[in-house]
């Protein structure tokens, strides 16, 4: 069990000092917010909290010893008295919070505690999360709550003011990286997926997906036919481009690995070769980077961040496509 709470330590190291010291001086709150990006380790912090709180053998005032029953029923995820609440199709729903608010109107099963932890807290329905302010504003004894969120901004600050907040931090590059080519993941394609997710398991379902590896080749290509007029780049979107990126979404890692390329253009003129995202086509990049300039490439930038913006408002995705080429092409 050490070795999951130093994993936790090594990735996120303010958030298990907050942690570790409040179960050492025995003040833990009785309510969390776990809030950052997806995949950095939030649900699996949340679980090993819940080991520590409720381990019969703690190992230096915090560490769970991962061997009493409490540590293996969490861990197995079958723990009568551990409940973790996720969105009933988009939402969390108020009969899902009164559902728990009636479990724990119970005695314990096997303690006299009682945790509960709610992924993807901001998708709490209003009344919802107006059921769990009063759950929140008279806590239980021996009752602790984790609410986990992608989107801090989206919770109600009524909430809020009732948890304690602990931020975790996107994972290092060189981190991330690491431990994405010691899990198998090619040298030289581990910066490209550590910029799209920082969770280990995406990455390599990424990596296996046939999708994700042509959507890769044919972002190369807009930019190559790019370079050369707008002609063949609106081409380019008409013969290959919008029979591959079809959904909102894929289009937005569409151009997010497109935005990348242009990064590495600025990294190479900056040189900082190291920082490269798509090192598989440097020789490319280092001959673009010879002809174009800072001025050129930062309008271009520009230009993809706003068309990611809006993406989510635009209805159709080929005329804002279509847009950004003109508008690549007029920079250049």
């Amino acid at each position: 069990m050490s070795a999951q709470w130093e994993e936790f330590k090594a990735k996120q190291p303010t958030a298990e000092k907050m942690l570790r010291n409040a179960l050492q001086r025995d003040r833990l709150a009785h309510a969390y917010l776990f809030e950052g990006i997806k995949g950095i380790g939030k649900v699996q912090a949340s679980k090993l909290l819940a080991q520590s709180f409720f381990c019969i053998n703690q190992i230096d005032h915090y560490l769970p010893c991962g061997e009493c029953h409490h540590c293996r029923r969490i861990e197995s995820g079958n723990h009568p008295d551990v409940h973790i609440i996720e969105p009933d199709g988009q939402s969390i729903k108020k009969g899902q919070i009164q559902a728990l608010q009636m479990e724990f109107s119970k005695s314990g099963m096997e303690s006299a505690k009682k945790f509960y932890c709610l992924v993807h807290a901001d998708r709490m329905t209003t009344n919802a999360a107006n059921s769990l302010l009063k759950f929140l504003e008279e806590p239980q004894a021996q009752t602790m709550a984790v609410l986990i969120t992608e989107q801090l901004h989206n919770m109600l600050s009524t909430i809020l003011s009732r948890c304690q907040v602990v931020s975790f931090k996107p994972l290092s590059a060189n981190l991330l990286i690491k431990q994405l080519i010691s899990n198998g993941i090619p040298q030289d394609m581990a910066p490209l997926l550590s910029q799209l997710t920082q969770n280990v398991d995406e990455a390599q379902q990424l990596f296996s997906d046939e999708w994700f590896a042509q959507a890769r080749k044919k972002v190369v290509k807009l930019y190559e036919a790019l370079q050369k007029s707008d002609e063949e780049a609106l081409l380019w979107l008409q013969q290959e481009w919008y029979k591959h990126f079809q959904d909102r979404e894929q289009v937005n890692m569409g151009l997010q690995m497109l935005l990348f390329i242009y990064r590495d253009l600025l990294s190479i003129q900056l040189n900082r070769k190291e920082k490269l995202i798509f090192p598989f086509i440097i020789g490319d990049l280092e001959r673009s980077a010879l002809s174009i300039s800072q001025t050129t490439i930062l309008k271009s930038i520009e230009t993809i961040l706003n068309t990611k913006r809006m993406l989510d408002a635009h209805t159709n995705h080929q005329l804002l496509m279509e847009q950004m080429v003109l508008s690549l092409k007029e920079g250049s």
